[in-house]
């Protein structure tokens, strides 16, 4: 009954099982054998027999529909067997079970199968978004080292409301770090208008001021498509900074973002803006009083750049997660090592599991000019 099992699930076209089967995947199996046993070798008044019904509604579960058929049949044989050796068990009952049961599962598992096969096409194109939202970032851009990491809160979500990119431009190295507030397709769909106008911009602009304009334009005209009644989520925080390519004094503009952490021969420096400004959707009615900030740079300093989602992770007791503290303990760990760190540890503290989406990017400077933070 195995072997022919097997080779009905072989020649299934869309679900091969060559080379994957494993006691889950052989339950059925597994326990229709055992059932089969149990009634031949048990008295008729037991009546093991009749949870052989059971067996293709298991293997609808996990199978695909011919196997699943496949299994029915197997048990209908069975069930005949039992009527020769019990004449009078009067196995039709459990028969007529086991055939209903079997066309139910067959059309559950093919319902199952579509679902799945669209399932799988939705996450390619969310794989293919995120490609285009948040593309691989150079690892050495001039004079600074760059990694870049993003976990979404829900294990089958690929991209959401945050993003992140780096581009070397006549200007120095631009980088920029936002989060969009609102959830679902629209906080994507704003992600991506801002991201989108950054690399142009990023180009274009001789200062931060003039990119954070056009982005708020730009995120300003994107937010006219939304319906009224969304409206009032959207607006985004960003963090914006310079890198000139022969070292010297870096520039931050932050709009409303958590501000940036600097490491410098063991000691933390938070980079809080001097003067507020105005996050994007939000330059219309407060005021486009942008401010940027300049630091001297040092060979050796670390960066770090986040999103609300790693300084607002909490533990089963409530406590947000420590992040510069948890900064301070790494002194000498290079960007991808520290955001490594950085997520397994923020997994262990709010207990495996993320309730929000989280970014961030570790810079490392590396021929810049000696000099104290500013």
């Amino acid at each position: 009954m195995l072997s022919f099992v097997l080779r009905i699930g072989w020649m299934w076209p869309r679900r091969p099982f060559r080379g994957r089967w494993s006691p889950v995947l052989l339950s059925p199996v597994i326990l229709t054998v055992v059932i089969a046993s149990l009634a031949f070798s048990t008295p008729k008044e037991v009546a093991f027999s009749r949870l052989l019904a059971a067996m293709p509604a298991l293997a609808a579960s996990i199978w695909p529909a011919l196997p699943t058929v496949a299994l029915g049949a197997v048990c209908v044989v069975i069930m005949i067997g039992l009527s020769l050796v019990y004449p009078d068990l009067g196995p039709w009952y459990t028969v007529g079970a086991i055939a209903a049961v079997t066309v139910a599962a067959a059309y559950a598992c093919h319902v199952r199968i579509q679902r799945e096969q669209a399932l799988v096409q939705l996450r390619l194109v969310a794989e293919a978004a995120q490609k285009v939202l948040l593309r691989p970032l150079p690892r050495r851009v001039g004079c600074i080292e760059i990694e870049s990491m993003y976990v979404a809160a829900a294990a089958q979500a690929r991209i959401g409301g945050d993003f992140y990119e780096a581009v070397s431009t006549p200007y120095g190295v631009r980088l920029i770090i936002g989060d969009v507030r609102g959830k679902g397709l629209p906080a994507v769909g704003a992600a991506a208008a801002v991201v989108n106008c950054f690399r142009e911009a990023a180009y274009d602009e001789p200062t931060l001021e003039g990119i954070v304009h056009r982005l708020d334009v730009s995120s300003t005209r994107h937010s006219c498509t939304l319906p009224t009644h969304e409206l009032l989520e959207q607006f985004t925080t960003v963090a914006l900074a310079e890198f000139p390519h022969q070292g010297g004094r870096i520039k931050l503009l932050n709009c409303g973002h958590p501000p940036p952490l600097l490491l410098r021969h063991g000691k933390l420096h938070v980079l809080n803006p001097t003067a507020a400004s105005p996050m994007l959707n939000l330059a219309a009615l407060i005021g486009t009083g942008y401010i940027t900030d300049a630091m001297v740079c040092c060979s050796g300093d670390q960066l770090l750049f986040y999103t609300d989602g790693v300084i607002e992770s909490r533990n089963s007791r409530g406590e947000f997660f420590p992040l510069q503290d948890w900064l301070r303990r790494q002194n000498s760990a290079a960007p991808r090592e520290l955001l490594d760190t950085l997520h397994r540890d923020l997994l262990q503290h709010s207990g495996g599991e993320l309730h929000d989406d989280v970014a961030a990017l570790a810079v490392c400077v590396h021929d810049g000019s000696t000099g104290e933070a500013a």
